[in-house]
């Protein structure tokens, strides 16, 4: 550090943000707006705002525009908003540069509502966005605009035209790695890349600058060109490259890097690694702190990181010599970095990566020259870029092989749960005391006369062992979620997930057994991908013990469905053991689709009636409805009612059924005191009766619904219900997913996030 004052300064500076965010100052975290302007806009969300327009792409369902520079309108006053994304609601024809009048509805990016979902918030506050407007409308537009965008607009709209017609239905997979585009791309193509651990292939990145960069700078000085023609040649080159895909950070950090390498080169100074990573972060950081805590940033350095403080020390570590050797143990160098980040944001870290990396890496060269070939060649001639791009697609099929390989592999992931910051701290100053023992070993490599003593070889001896001591306690500090089942536990957790209309409950038991009751939405559409897959991860759970449907409406299983399919494909290394549905002699459709798709994924489907009980360590569920004529011709009415007891704790599980159920089930006596209820129906005004509620007497009561359904869920009837009966009131549409500890006797309620 004292040789490389950058990397100090670097060090500073981030510490200087972390020390601002724990002050409350909103450089990291935060709409950094003043608190008036906020106001403004939370009472008055229909608003007129200008901007000028940076880039524009079509969605599913509008055209979203990205605007620069924009400012809220109010009474002939402008107010600065920083960046906005607008989606309008009918397409418009619009250029880089212009500047646009627009009306519509100002609300604020929300963050993850449950564990382990996408930050939304943090991901757009990188960008200075911290607003969205929906249901625009085009009011006014100049006509001037930026001919230098527009024209790289044009090229990048050209380059995937030509990779289209040269790739075939390997297009978006060259979209992705040649020109940073992953709008078209699969989402199961992307799914078995992570699972693979080779995901970072289809983001631009330094392997790809360091490709194309100086293969372009090689290539000019064949041709004769001087030292300082290449190389700001090909610096301008790149620069333009990467301003066309996209500017992520992975490819700012890249070209930044490059740029800097380059510049190094051509005027005779030595290029220093760590001192050009520490620049590249610095001038990321300055433009937008909020990277800090990106996902992104934190991956891109920290691989870099890895390739020049941690690989040699590790090879030493590991006594790797050969050229294979050291680049698995580079591999893992890279794992054990990056590891926490990992585990933070996703809840998973690819194992088979280590090998698979070792085929990839020295063949992405291909595919990414390939592709950029096809891409030149396909201004003059197609037919020629097809017979240019045909290695690279070979390349890809066998990649493609591979993922399909390692996602069929139960093993091909550790899912270990999101770590707590303490544990974050403790793994990495473990690690830095085992790369100072790997520094130790390889400076005493390089004397020969000391290797040559028995006494230093076997010192060698023993810090190898006890590298590999710190180590193994190291990832056990990270993966105390995920190694929870080794250990009972004395509490009984409950999370109930905002799916918004919907219904998804998660169970851990005492004796760490895992089941998910329900798991659907009609208002999110991929409630498996981004919600129920991102939880379980989070949580460090790789297996549910059991899944339990209460009745097979979409907004109860559209999730679980989605889930199984994942185990089905190989998209997921997550696995159940039983599928419980109700016990229905005229089962509809949806029924048989489900316990057909779970028996494609190996999960045994079992019926549950009344009477049946099941035991899972010291808690138990029992099924109190349907009754065994029940057909299946009324869904809600005859859907699956469940209590859960633990130790005095008792809660009620009541699917959809209505106030005829309840009845029902008043008349069998199988009602008693309970602790908290699951409310039927999303609060629906025919649910929770009062003879039922008055039975019952449940102390909390748990609303799952959307803010903005169209049933005008819960009705303020039920709710009146409840407070009469002296029962707390949870919303997950409130508060985010609410989660329930017990003991037995005492009950502890989390929430996700407070209003």
């Amino acid at each position: 550090m004292i040789r490389r004052p950058m990397c100090l300064l670097c060090f500073l500076m981030m510490l200087s943000f972390g020390i601002a965010d724990l002050a409350g100052i909103p450089l990291i975290r935060g709409n950094p707006l003043p608190a008036s302007v906020q106001s403004w806009i939370e009472v008055h969300p229909a608003s007129e705002i200008c901007g000028e327009v940076e880039r524009y792409e079509s969605t599913e369902f509008s055209q979203s525009v990205y605007l620069k520079k924009t400012y809220l309108i109010y009474h002939s006053k402008k107010f600065p908003i920083n960046n906005v994304r607008v989606f309008l609601k009918k397409e418009e024809e619009l250029k880089p540069g212009m500047q646009i009048l627009v009306k519509g509805i100002l609300k604020e990016v929300e963050g993850p509502t449950n564990p382990g979902g996408f930050d939304s918030s943090q991901y757009y506050a990188c960008r200075h966005i911290y607003y969205f407007m929906k249901k625009a409308v085009l009011l006014k537009k100049t006509s001037t605009y930026s001919g230098y965008h527009q024209a790289m607009l044009m090229v990048k709209e050209k380059c995937r035209q030509i990779l289209e017609n040269t790739a075939g239905k390997d297009a978006p997979v060259f979209d992705a790695i040649v020109l940073g585009e992953k709008t078209g791309l699969d989402p199961e193509i992307r799914m078995r890349y992570q699972l693979a651990g080779i995901v970072h292939i289809l983001a631009i990145s330094g392997l790809h600058i360091s490709i194309l960069g100086m293969g372009l700078y090689n290539l000019l000085k064949r041709a004769g060109l001087g030292i300082w023609p290449a190389g700001i040649f090909s610096l301008a080159v790149m620069l333009q490259y990467g301003m066309m895909t996209g500017g992520s950070v992975s490819t700012m950090r890249a070209v930044t890097m490059f740029l800097i390498a380059m510049g190094a080169r051509i005027t005779g100074r030595i290029y220093d690694m760590p001192s050009a990573v520490s620049v590249t972060a610095m001038m990321i950081l300055a433009e937008s702190p909020a990277y800090l805590l990106d996902s992104g940033f934190l991956l891109s350095f920290g691989c870099v990181l890895g390739i020049c403080v941690a690989s040699e020390r590790i090879c030493a570590l590991a006594g790797a010599k050969r050229k294979v050797t050291k680049a698995f143990w580079g591999s893992v160098a890279l794992w054990l970095v990056t590891l926490p980040v990992m585990l933070k944001f996703f809840g998973e870290v690819s194992l088979a990566g280590l090998i698979l990396n070792l085929a990839v890496l020295p063949s992405v060269g291909v595919v990414l020259s390939g592709g950029v070939a096809a891409m030149l060649l396909g201004f003059v001639s197609i037919p020629a870029a097809r017979a240019v791009i045909f290695p690279a697609k070979g390349v890809l099929l066998l990649y493609e092989k591979l993922c399909e390989l390692a996602g069929r592999s139960r093993w091909c992931t550790w899912i270990g749960g999101e770590p707590e910051l303490w544990q974050i701290l403790v793994y990495y100053m473990i690690l830095i005391a085992v790369l100072f023992i790997g520094q130790h070993i390889k400076e005493s490599d390089q004397k020969k006369k000391e290797l040559e003593k028995g006494e230093a070889k076997g010192l060698q001896h023993i810090l190898r062992i006890a590298a590999i001591v710190l180590l193994t306690l190291s990832i056990l500090t990270l993966g105390v979620r995920s190694f929870g089942y080794l250990f009972k536990s004395e509490t009984l957790k409950i999370t109930c997930l905002d799916v918004g209309q919907g219904d998804g409950i998660l169970v851990r038991t005492p004796d760490n057994k895992h089941y998910l009751i329900d798991g659907g939405s009609s208002s999110q559409s991929e409630l498996g991908r981004y919600c129920l897959l991102p939880a379980l991860k989070s949580m460090g759970i790789s297996y549910l013990d059991g899944i339990f449907i209460s009745h097979t409406d979409k907004d109860h299983l559209s999730g679980v469905q989605e889930l199984l399919e994942y185990m089905e494909k190989g998209l997921t290394t997550i696995r159940a053991g039983h599928l419980v549905l109700p016990g229905w002699s005229e089962p509809p459709e949806a029924w048989t689709d489900l316990a057909r798709t779970a028996e494609k994924a190996g999960v045994k489907t079992v019926t549950g009636n009344t009477g049946d009980i099941i035991h899972s360590g010291t808690a138990t569920f029992e099924i109190l409805w349907p009754e065994s004529t029940a057909r299946g011709k009324d869904v809600n009415e005859e859907a699956m009612v469940m209590e859960l007891t633990y130790g005095e704790f008792r809660m009620l599980f009541t699917g959809d059924i209505g106030a005829d159920t309840e009845k029902k089930l008043l008349t069998a006596g199988c009602l008693s005191d309970i602790d908290c209820l699951k409310v039927g129906h999303h609060g629906s005004r025919y649910s929770s009766s009062e003879a039922f509620l008055k039975k019952l007497k449940p102390e909390l009561s748990i609303i799952s619904c959307s803010s903005t359904n169209t049933y005008g869920h819960p009705s303020p009837e039920t709710i009146q219900r409840l407070k009469d009966c002296g029962s707390q009131i949870e919303y997950t549409m409130k508060n985010g997913a609410i989660t329930l500890e017990t003991n037995g006797k005492n009950l502890r309620i989390l929430r996700f996030y407070s209003n």
